[in-house]
């Protein structure tokens, strides 16, 4: 999980040229779509002052920035297409995101959605039954700790939007990643993983809408490919990392 930088443009344009300036913006972000350092932009124009805009376009790093983007091919036509309003930036700085974050309740977490604490415990009881009783991933978990089960529920929880219950008790990403060093775990393993525990999410009782299946499939996907990495004998552990928090993507939650 790497940490992007944020820069945000803020620009104060006359209102009479303010649709040259879109225009401009519209032909230079063909450039930022083409930069490999660049992930995202995003123009946004001030509600109660139309003069006001805000550019923020995140990179994947600030260095990625000056030393890449702006000595790169693309920049010059870039440029080109701003140059006119650089005279109008009133600030343009580079921010790394801090632990603050989180998201608001109109779209509601595929932990909520999924049914809370309840629900992931539900899952977890059925999928480790089922796992205990499959010939390919029973000899991963011959040593399977009574609160094994319990811990992962709490994991998927904080995981897909819960309480942070799993940090508070266990510790961050790399504690779960140190429970798969030295595993050895094949692809075909990895596999039968995913196909039981979306058995075990249909036994539970678990949403089977195509927007939250989407997701929860490719968290799982996600999240054993980098089990099966980590297995491996060439795996370097990675430093602290917070719990990845897992969201809808592109297919948020249906409403009709």
């Amino acid at each position: 999980m790497t940490v992007s930088t944020v820069e945000y443009i803020r620009y104060r344009i006359p209102e009479q040229q303010s649709a040259e300036f879109l225009a401009a913006y519209t032909r230079a972000a063909a450039q930022l779509a083409a930069a490999p350092q660049c992930v995202d932009y995003e123009l946004a124009r001030c509600e109660d002052d139309f003069e006001h805009f805000i550019l923020r376009i995140t990179w994947t790093s600030t260095e990625d920035h000056v030393e890449g983007f702006r000595k790169s091919e693309l920049f010059p036509d870039f440029l080109a297409e701003i140059r006119p309003y650089i005279g109008d930036i009133e600030e343009m700085r580079h921010y790394k995101p801090t632990t603050v974050r989180g998201s608001g309740a109109s779209v509601p977490t595929l932990y909520a959605w999924a049914g809370g604490a309840e629900a992931f415990s539900r899952l977890t009881e059925v999928f480790y039954d089922k796992v205990l009783k499959d010939d390919l991933l029973a000899p991963l978990f011959a040593d399977l700790a009574p609160e094994h089960a319990a811990h992962v529920a709490l994991w998927l929880s904080e995981v897909f939007g819960g309480p942070p219950a799993y940090s508070e008790t266990q510790g961050g990403h790399g504690h779960m990643v140190a429970k798969h060093l030295g595993k050895g775990i094949t692809e075909p393993q990895r596999r039968r993983w995913v196909s039981l525990l979306q058995d075990a999410a249909d036994d539970a009782g678990l949403p089977t809408d195509a927007e939250f299946r989407s997701a929860f499939v490719a968290y799982a996907e996600w999240g054993t490919r980098l089990a099966v990495y980590f297995s491996g004998p060439d795996a370097t552990p990675p430093g602290e990392q917070p719990i990845p928090r897992w969201t809808w993507g592109s297919a948020p939650p249906y409403r009709g």
